[in-house]
Order: structure tokens, then C-alpha cells, then sequence
């Protein structure tokens, strides 16, 4: 691996990193496979696949205006919009917000809404239903080593159990992701225009995408974070045509996509970069011996 281990000053960094065919889970490279730290706003992928898994499996359209509740507008920094308490935009917008700038407000409102509206067994706040259906989804995809805690990824008070994942299982989630329609197109944004309904009057600003390293090396996706305990995160993914052999009158068709996850990275593009160009040599060489997963970790 290029990043194992950095000392700046006194302070001894560890990254944790993978890199992971997309179409097998196959693991061409790994540095803290399984190790539990937490992720920031990566979180949100989960949340994302929350609201659109319901969305499709309930047939309820992303169109749908909501309106921003107080407990909402009171969480994380400020964000683009300045998304305050009685403002309305779409689930979409909201969406949009939550992936490309990893606005905390429009997370909190999507959990808020959808989480009054999935089933509750437990009887819970609707934020803390939505957070129990990501853990749900987390243990259905074999995520063992993850707890999702809130829907935004925002670090808890040093006295509380923080949530915590780790990049293989931030991996299979990515993977899970990938057989859906509708977060690759979202990640691949780089920029969108969002509308907002603000005291009966509607304004619009246009975002852009934190994630600087879309379009470079055929990255598509997926999504940045950052926190005081968590550091730089990023998780990215490349997409190179798939490779096309004729045998006979038999074509095979071999998807090619791999994924890249970074924890606690002291400059995630520079490194995110050079993981992914990393990747598709040890992808190549991979391929070319015939895409065996024997002694490689599978996920």
C-alpha cells in the first residue's frame, strides 16, 4: 500500500484503506480491513439507500415537498442554504443536499419525514426509526463491524458511543448501492440547483459537489466526510468500459468498476487519486491472471 502510516509532528496517523472490484467484492489491496472507526458524513450513503430503497419499494415519489422541523435546522454547521425551521423543498433537493455537500439540516429532515413513515415496531422517535432501519440495512448487507447512531454522520458528544464502521463493510455497502438505480446517478453530480420555499417566497442556489475528484481517472462517485474524530474520509469509485470476449458465437461481457474507501487521510483527494490509479494496476494484473478470488478476502 502507498498509505499505511504518517507522522506529522508527534502524532502517528493511521489511515485505513481498500481497494475492491465492484463486480466480485474481490479485495485487491486492504490496510485495516476491519478496523472500527468512525466515518463522518459517509454515513449519509446510508441514509441515502434508506430513503431510496422506501422510495421505490412504496412507490413514494421524491417530489414530495417537506418542511424542515426545528430539531432539524438545529443540527451541524451551517450549509449553503442557511436551511432554517418552516423552510419546504423536496425530498430530492434534500437528497442532493445530503450527498453533494453533506448538508447535516437536510439529512435530519429526511430521517425526520421518512422515519415517521416506515414501519416502527419499537415505537421510536421517527429520526431514531430511520437510524434503526440503517442499522437494519447495515446487518442485512453482513456489516458487522458498523453502528449508525444518527442519519448525518455528525461525531457524538466525547461522553456517548460514537458510531463507527469500517471500510470493508463501507465497501459492501457501496457495492449494495451499485445493483440500485438511482444513488450513482445522484453522487455523479457535480453540481445541482436546489429550490427552497421560504416564508411563501421560493429562491434557489446552485451547489457544488465536494467530491474534487470527479471526472479524473474515470471516477464517478461517491461521497466526502469529515469530522474532528473521524478526519478525512472518501469513498470513490471508477468505472472503465467493460471488457468484451468472443468465444464462438458466446460474448462475455466482464463489468469493470472498482471502489476505493479512505478513513482518517490527511489529504483524501491526493491520496483518493493515487489509490484509484493504484487500483486499476492491481485490477489489470488481477484480470489478466483470470479474476481469481483465491487468496484474496472476499466481501
Amino acid at each position: 500500500m502507498l498509505f499505511l502510516l504518517l507522522v506529522i509532528g508527534s502524532r502517528a496517523i493511521a489511515i485505513n484503506s481498500i481497494i475492491v472490484d465492484n463486480e466480485t467484492g474481490c479485495v485487491l489491496e486492504e490496510h485495516g480491513l476491519n478496523s472500527r472507526v468512525p466515518i463522518s458524513s459517509l454515513t449519509k450513503v446510508a441514509l441515502a439507500m434508506v430513503l431510496l430503497d422506501w422510495s421505490t419499494l412504496c412507490k413514494k415519489s421524491l417530489d414530495q415537498v417537506v418542511e424542515v422541523p426545528p430539531a432539524a435546522a438545529a443540527q451541524g454547521p451551517s450549509n449553503p442554504l442557511g436551511l432554517a425551521s418552516g423552510d419546504r423543498l423536496t425530498l430530492r433537493d434534500l437528497l442532493y443536499l445530503s450527498l453533494l455537500v453533506s448538508d447535516s439540516q437536510a439529512a435530519q429532515t429526511i430521517a425526520y419525514r421518512v422515519g415517521s413513515q416506515l414501519p416502527n415496531t419499537k415505537e421510536l422517535g421517527p429520526v431514531d426509526n430511520f437510524v434503526s432501519h440503517m442499522n437494519a440495512l447495515a446487518m442485512e448487507l453482513k456489516m458487522k463491524s458498523t453502528l449508525f447512531l444518527n442519519p448525518s454522520g455528525l461525531d457524538m458528544p466525547t461522553s456517548q458511543t460514537q458510531p463507527y464502521s469500517t471500510v470493508a463493510d463501507l465497501a459492501r455497502l457501496i457495492r449494495y448501492a451499485y445493483t440500485k438505480p438511482g444513488l450513482e446517478f445522484y453522487v455523479s453530480q457535480k453540481s445541482r440547483e436546489i429550490h427552497v420555499e421560504r416564508s411563501g417566497k421560493s429562491c434557489s442556489v446552485t451547489i457544488n459537489n465536494t467530491n474534487k475528484l470527479l471526472g479524473k481517472e474515470c471516477i464517478d462517485g461517491v461521497k466526502t466526510g469529515s469530522s474532528p474524530l473521524a478526519g478525512e474520509c472518501l469513498i470513490l469509485t471508477s468505472e472503465h468500459r467493460p471488457e468484451v470476449k468472443k468465444v464462438g458465437n458466446t460474448v462475455y461481457t466482464a463489468p469493470r468498476r472498482i471502489i476505493v474507501v479512505l478513513l482518517n487521510a490527511p489529504n483524501r483527494f491526493e491520496e483518493g487519486l493515487a489509490l484509484i490509479q493504484q487500483g486499476w494496476s492491481l485490477y489489470n494484473t488481477w484480470a489478466a491472471e483470470g479474476r481469481l478470488t483465491h487468496g484474496h478476502e472476499v466481501l
